[in-house]
C-alpha cells in the first residue's frame, strides 16, 4: 500500500497498515519493514541479505511469517458442494487432512484468487488465501455462501458456516533441515505427513494445525497458530539452524520453484488453463462443469487458450514485470513478463510470463525488451530448481 499524501502531510505507514502477530518480534530481530499486501511485513533481517537467506533456506532451515494471509473454516453438511461450486477442484475424492492447491473463479473463468484448500472432513475445510486479496475474496465468499444458504445447496439444513480465523499466526518452516527440526520438538511421526498432508500434531505443549508443504519448492511446513500462543511457539521454531526469512527471500525462491504471484502472475481476466493450472481441474469436474466461471475454462480446455504461461531463461540483465516479449526481429509484442529476477540458486536469470499460443513450447527463441533494448530469452519448463518435496 503506498504512503498517503493528505493536504501536503506525509502519513506514517503504521496509520494504514496492518500488522501481524509477529511485528514486535521482526523488530526485535532486526527486521527491515515494508509494505506488503496491506500489512508491515519483514523484508529481510539485520545484516543477512536477500540472496544468503534464500541460499540459506535452500541448505538448511528458514522461517517465514505468513500470518498476513487469511485462514479461513468452512463448516456444514454442503461444505464439499459449496466449495466445489467456487472452485474447478475435485474436493469430494480428496482423503480426509489432504490439501490441493486451487482456485476461486469468477463467471467468466478468471481467477479471483489462488488458494489451498484443505479437507477435515466432508464437512470440514481450512482454506488460506491471499492478503491481498482479502477485501475482494471475503465479499465473493459472503455473496456466494448467502446466495447458497438460500437459494441452493443450503435449502433444508445444509447451511455451510464461515469462520475467518481473525489474529491467527501462520508460519512457513521451510528447507531441508525444517524436517529435523521439528521433529525434535514432537512425539508425532513426522515421516507418516507427506507432501500434500496435513495433522494437528502436539509441538512442545501446543496442539497445532501443520501442514506439510509452502511456497519455496523445500520440504518444509505451514503451521497455524492461535494467537495468544503466536510469538511464543515461533520463538521455539527459530533456534539454529533456522533462520529468520523475509519477503526478498520468499520472493526469489516462489520464482525458482515456478509458483505465482497474485497480482503479477494471475488475475481476474487469466484463466487457469492460461496460467499453466488445469491440472488443479478435476476429471469429474470437467464433466459435470458444475462450478462457477466452467464456461470459459472448458472451452479454453477445448479450443487451447489464446496465451500460456511459461518460464523464461534471459541473457543478459534481468527481465522485470511488465517486460514486453516480441519473437526475434518482430514487430508486436507477443506477450509481458510478470516475474524475473536474477535466480540465487542458478546464477541465471530467470523469469515468467505470458506469450501466445504458439510460442509457448520448450526452447523457443523470443527477445525481451529490457531498459529499451532487445535481449535474447529462451522459453524454459518450470519449476527452475527441482523440487524437494518430501512423499515418503
Amino acid at each position: 500500500m503506498p504512503t498517503v499524501l493528505l493536504a501536503g502531510l506525509r502519513q506514517p505507514l503504521d496509520l494504514w497498515l496492518r500488522r501481524t502477530g509477529l511485528y514486535d518480534f521482526h523488530v526485535e530481530n532486526g527486521a527491515k519493514m515494508v509494505p506488503f499486501a496491506g500489512f508491515e511485513m519483514p523484508l529481510a533481517y539485520g545484516n543477512v541479505g536477500q540472496v544468503a537467506s534464500h541460499t540459506h533456506v535452500r541448505t538448511s532451515a528458514g522461517l517465514f511469517d505468513v500470518g498476513h494471509m487469511v485462514q479461513s473454516m468452512f463448516r456444514g453438511p454442503t461444505a464439499t458442494e459449496f466449495l466445489e461450486w467456487l472452485t474447478p477442484s475435485s474436493l469430494g475424492g480428496l482423503a480426509p487432512y489432504s490439501s490441493t492447491l486451487s482456485v476461486l473463479l469468477n463467471e467468466r473463468g478468471g481467477i479471483i484468487d489462488d488458494t489451498v484448500i484443505t479437507k477435515h472432513a466432508k464437512d470440514a475445510f481450512y482454506v488460506v488465501t491471499n492478503a491481498g486479496r482479502r477485501d475482494a475474496d471475503m465479499a465473493w465468499f459472503k455473496e456466494r455462501l448467502e446466495e447458497w444458504n438460500t437459494e441452493r445447496g443450503g435449502k433444508g439444513g445444509g447451511k455451510v458456516e464461515w469462520e475467518v480465523l481473525d489474529g491467527w499466526g501462520l508460519v512457513a518452516l521451510q528447507g531441508p533441515e525444517s524436517a529435523g527440526y521439528l521433529q525434535a520438538l514432537t512425539s508425532f511421526d513426522l515421516k507418516g505427513l507427506t507432501f500434500g498432508r496435513s495433522a494437528f500434531v502436539p509441538v512442545e505443549g501446543f496442539n497445532l494445525h501443520v501442514a506439510r508443504g509452502g511456497y519455496t519448492g523445500e520440504d518444509g511446513f505451514e503451521i497455524s497458530i492461535p494467537p495468544q500462543h503466536t510469538e511464543t511457539v515461533t520463538r521455539l521454531l527459530t533456534k539454529s539452524p533456522v533462520q529468520l526469512a523475509g519477503l526478498g527471500a520468499r520472493d526469489s525462491l516462489r520464482l525458482e520453484a515456478g509458483m505465482c504471484l497474485y497480482g503479477q502472475d494471475l488475475d481476474e481476466d487469466t484463466t487457469p488453463v492460461e496460467a499453466g493450472l488445469s491440472w488443479v481441474i478435476g476429471k469429474d469436474r470437467r464433466e459435470n462443469a458444475s462450478f462457477i466461471g466452467a464456461q470459459g475454462v472448458l472451452k479454453h480446455l477445448k479450443e487451447g487458450p489464446p496465451r500460456r504461461r511459461v518460464g523464461f531463461v534471459v541473457e543478459g540483465a534481468p527481465a522485470r514485470q511488465g517486460a514486453k516479449l516480441f519473437t526475434p526481429g518482430g514487430e508486436a509484442s507477443i506477450g509481458t513478463i510478470t516475474s524475473g529476477i536474477p535466480s540465487p540458486t542458478l546464477g541465471k536469470n530467470i523469469a515468467m510470463g505470458y506469450v501466445t499460443s504458439g510460442n509457448h513450447k520448450k526452447g523457443t527463441e523470443v527477445e525481451v525488451e529490457v531498459r529499451n533494448k532487445r535481449r535474447k530469452a529462451i522459453v524454459t519448463p518450470m519449476p527452475f530448481v527441482k523440487p524437494n518435496y518430501y512423499r515418503g
